[in-house]
């Protein structure tokens, strides 16, 4: 396929991971911050083709990964309220919170719907106005801009039975929580291309400059994998901590404009928390007081108290890079994709369904 198999070419790898091996002179630790890039360097044995010492952590880039359980629950609340359409990404369906999972509660009658699109809500909300629907709006930068565009038809549709339980969350508040943590790790950062499609990468610049830590935005094809890790690789050993674009073909340093102004139109900036990680400040997006009359949560004053989680899952350690999936004393025995303990086992994305598909016998 043009502009994709020149990425996939065994010979380019190759000699990238050359070039890696040729550079390193010590210990690295590197985290990739999401998952599709997690299920990518696994797929590919991209991990293994590395130097001894240059070791890969694994962060939280699964938005279905970490979104909190108290979320989950409060869709399946309101799903389970009469009139109401709860609609969500397929791949929300089976993420456990504390009170059970939409998939679950579909069984026992409630009204969940899988859509593609925001959108899509919309058009449902169009069309049965005798109906409450409500989008459930999860993920990072590349998908909230979506949402806010849903919010944005709605509104000039004059809708009033369409309403978003918002989840989005923002990927560097995240990546500075990481570093901050008295027993970080992680000497260099991967940044996801997609969301640096959205949003640039001129907010890592700081975050580069605090910790003193390089950022390379990196593809998701093994010769984008491979090229970004050299690129980090080539600043530790240099001792350069600099944000740096190796993903030309899709990114450029101010992002999408459009995307940007939608979202700061429809959204503010708030804390969020996030499952395995806590409150994190400002790493959220919540409506926007101007537009917080399509806003799940006051509409419905709905509030799930989630019970503190018990069992043998260890997806927060895992989201922290703290641990690998394989440590989990129920992977791939009490816990599987058919029967998932834990949101990182559930996603296509997370990293406990990467190591089950791609690496179950990985110690």
């Amino acid at each position: 396929m043009k502009y994709v198999d020149e990425y996939r070419d065994p010979a380019a790898a190759r000699r990238l991971a050359g070039a890696i091996r040729a550079l390193v002179t010590r210990p690295w630790t590197i985290m990739e911050i999401c998952g599709g890039q997690t299920h990518s360097l696994l797929r590919h044995g991209i991990d293994q083709m590395l130097p001894e010492g240059v070791t890969l952590l694994h962060g939280p880039g699964c938005p279905v990964c970490v979104t909190a359980a108290e979320v989950i629950d409060q869709a399946i609340a309101l799903a389970a309220t009469p009139g109401v359409i709860l609609c969500s990404f397929g791949d929300m369906l089976r993420v456990p919170g504390e009170t059970g999972s939409l998939s679950a509660a579909k069984a026992r009658g409630a009204d969940v719907r899988m859509v593609y699109s925001p959108l899509d809500a919309v058009a449902l909300a169009r069309a049965q106005p005798e109906r409450e629907v409500v989008f459930l709006a999860v993920g990072f930068e590349t998908t909230a801009p979506a949402s806010a565009m849903a919010v944005l038809a709605a509104a000039d549709a004059g809708l009033r039975n369409f309403s978003l339980l918002v989840a989005h969350v923002l990927v560097p508040p995240a990546i500075a929580a990481l570093l901050a943590a008295p027993d970080n790790q992680v000497q260099g950062f991967l940044a996801a291309g997609h969301v640096c499609t959205v949003m640039g990468y001129d907010e890592y610049e700081p975050i580069a400059r605090r910790f003193g830590v390089p950022i390379v935005v990196t593809g998701f094809e093994p010769v984008d994998l491979l090229q970004g890790i050299l690129s980090c690789l080539r600043q530790l050993e240099a001792g350069r901590a600099e944000v740096e674009n190796a993903y030309g073909r899709s990114v450029r340093a101010g992002g999408n404009a459009p995307a940007q102004a939608a979202l700061r139109q429809v959204f503010a900036v708030v804390p969020r928390v996030w499952r395995g990680m806590g409150e994190i400040p400002a790493s959220g997006l919540d409506l926007a007081p101007a537009y917080a009359r399509f806003d799940a949560r006051a509409r419905f004053r709905s509030a799930v108290a989630a019970p503190a989680s018990v069992g043998p899952c260890i997806s927060g350690e895992i989201l922290r890079g703290r641990s690998r999936p394989t440590a989990c004393p129920a992977f791939g025995t009490g816990c599987t994709p058919e029967h998932p303990l834990g949101a990182t086992m559930v996603s296509s994305e997370g990293a406990c369904a990467a190591y089950y598909r791609y690496r179950r016998a990985a110690a």
